[in-house]
């Protein structure tokens, strides 16, 4: 691009234009920048700015600009007119020409400054040599266990997540107290962040399955039984039965001895034979070398002594799910009656389709021929292809190679469809008034407009919280981005205000391949805010789990370095998983800063 005076011209009138859009901008949204309390007055103006700026493509600017070995705006954010005001201001300067550089309002240091500022009222102080936080989701242990969290916090928490949608009041107290007490021993105050559940739209129950359970001993390579099962027969009161345990009545178990044989006919006929090998307070362990199936009712009795018998009492019901493959229907309803696979006649002809319920029933109204349907993130897709007063049918066209199981509450997901869904429920409400008393913050989930947030605020201004209780704002569908100006501006009425990108739910609305660009785009956006962002969902999740990462996750957890936090989701490796996120982001720390890439010395090693 050759720059001479005729280009460097036309090039200060665009930025001049650009400059123009901004003021018109800010004009247009005059009203609700008054709104906005005193913490977010300049930020609330840059957003204004970043969407009007945005507004155009200023691609061919930003190469005019490159070739000059200027900035290309590309990480101005943060500081919109005052970036463009410098870049006029220089360009005069190279013209050898005269310019007054007006006052921006908000100049590129106190940009990143109140950044800065909001993501520490918001989600506490930096500690150590990391600027991005981690949160962690707190499992139902926490309640229980003080050094599960102790250890969480000792391998580099600093924000506990509670989910309203699992355990109750008591047990939140619990985990909120076992946080604090741990905080308070390792010298550093960790912030509660709570969860409300929303109106989740989710798959119904699903009719129960039989009440059985399979007992298997191990074998060899050869098939040789290498080490016999163990079954354990307990009182038939015992509240929660493990995998291995058998309700009966006590009365039979009292009159067991070590060196019996106990027999009974499992759910096939077969005849088996099962020793007992130690009998204790009530209790008898049994081992057996052929494969057992039990059930509820089944008689089992004493070898020597056929009159000494019992009936297994009640067990659980075994977990059921609707197997889908592509081009099979599914009836999805508003009856809550429980869900069922389909039946097939002898020739495998369908005489009955899978159905199953929606625990919204009202989504049923809203849903139209042609659109798209989702099903447990992702796994399952289908289309709309028939619409009834009381249910949709869906062809599924999207299922494994063997076909994919859906199970009772999966979420289930609407990417085409114009849901007409209020933010808080009724025990969304409930939860608030707990969170208000004993977190630090509320995640906000299913907002997609700006109404959704006034009825946030309604609430907070009802408990008396509006100015205490930080607000996230967790981002999870296509209709909440597509809004999230409206939605910012709204919630910036509230003193602390942050954004979760919760990438799973989003994920499947916009599109896998569009989740990349999309949370970009909000790391951008709420940059312009000087909002602090959270990045969620999956983040190390086989390291959480399963014990060891993918390489995949370990990039993606790299990526998480542009946020103010990321989120971990619980699982059994979770203490791993904190430790190495916490040295990923502490390494990558001189070589990025926030979206903008460092260049420290370059180490290549001996």
């Amino acid at each position: 691009m050759k720059l001479d005076e005729k280009t460097l011209d036309q090039l200060d009138k665009q930025l001049e234009k650009l400059i123009q859009a901004l003021k018109n901008a800010e004009r247009s949204n005059k009203e609700i920048l008054a709104a906005v309390c005193d913490t977010y007055k300049k930020s609330a103006r840059n957003l204004v700015h970043y969407y009007a700026l945005r507004s155009f493509d200023i691609t061919e600017i930003q190469r005019a600009l490159a070739h000059m070995g200027m900035s290309r705006l590309a990480r101005a954010e943060a500081h919109i007119l005052a970036s463009l005001l410098n870049t006029r201001f220089i360009l005069a300067k190279i013209r050898h020409q005269p310019f007054e550089k007006p006052k921006s309002g908000l100049s590129i240091k106190n940009g990143q400054k109140l950044l800065s500022e909001n993501t520490e009222a918001v989600l506490g102080p930096v500690y150590g040599n990391r600027r991005v936080r981690i949160m962690v989701t707190m499992p139902s242990q926490a309640a229980d266990n003080y050094d599960l969290v102790l250890q969480m916090v000792e391998s580099g928490m600093n924000c506990a997540r509670i989910n309203c949608a699992h355990d109750n009041a008591g047990r939140w107290k619990q985990m909120i107290e076992h946080v604090q007490r741990a905080g308070e021993q390792v010298g550093r105050p960790i912030k509660i962040f709570m969860d409300l559940a929303g109106p989740k739209i989710r798959t119904g129950e699903i009719t129960d399955g039989p009440r059985v359970k399979k007992f298997s001993p191990k074998r060899d390579n050869l098939g040789q039984v290498i080490d016999p099962f163990s079954m354990h027969l307990v009182p038939a009161h015992k509240a929660e039965l493990q995998p291995n345990e058998v309700p009966v009545d006590p009365a039979f178990l009292e009159n067991i001895r070590t060196d019996q044989t106990i027999l009974l006919r499992d759910t096939r006929g077969k005849k088996r034979k099962l020793e007992v090998v130690k009998e204790k307070n009530g209790l008898v362990w049994l081992k057996g070398n052929k494969t057992t199936y039990v059930e509820t009712g089944m008689l089992l009795w004493v070898k020597s002594d056929k009159a000494c018998n019992t009936a297994v009492a009640d067990m659980p019901a075994r977990e059921q799910s609707i197997q889908l493959r592509e081009g099979d229907t599914l009836v999805l309803h508003k009856s809550q009656r429980p869900g069922e696979p389909a039946d097939y006649d002898a020739e495998g002809n369908c005489i009955k389709e899978a159905h199953i319920a929606c625990t919204l029933p009202e989504i049923i109204d809203q849903v139209r021929l042609k659109e798209k349907v989702y099903f447990d993130d992702g796994k399952i897709a289908g289309k709309v292809i028939e619409q009834f007063d009381d249910f949709v049918k869906i062809v599924i066209t999207q299922a494994g190679i063997d076909g994919s199981s859906l199970k009772a509450e999966k979420g289930i997901n609407f990417p085409q469809s114009k849901l007409k869904i209020a933010g808080l429920t009724t025990k969304d409400k409930e939860d608030l008034a707990f969170v208000a008393q004993h977190a630090d913050a509320v995640n906000y989930s299913f907002v997609n407009t700006p109404e959704d947030v006034k009825g946030l605020i309604k609430e907070l201004e009802k408990l008396g919280v509006k100015d205490d209780l930080a607000v996230i704002l967790k981002i999870e569908t296509q209709a909440a981005f597509r809004n999230l100006k409206a939605i910012l501006l709204t919630a910036m009425q509230i003193r602390h205000v942050g954004v979760m990108i919760a990438r799973g739910d989003l994920a499947v609305e916009a599109g896998w391949q569009n989740i990349g660009l999309i949370q970009k785009e909000i790391v951008k956006i709420t940059s312009a805010a000087h909002i602090p962002v959270i990045w969620a969902t999956q983040v190390l999740e086989n390291l959480a789990k399963k014990g060891y990462p993918s390489r995949s996750e370990i990039t993606d957890a790299t990526s998480g370095v542009r946020a103010e936090c990321v989120m971990l989701n619980k699982g059994p490796y979770i203490n791993r998983a904190i430790k190495l996120l916490d040295e990923i982001l502490v390494d990558m720390e001189p070589f990025q800063s926030k979206n903008i890439d460092m260049l420290p010395k370059l180490q290549l090693g001996d």
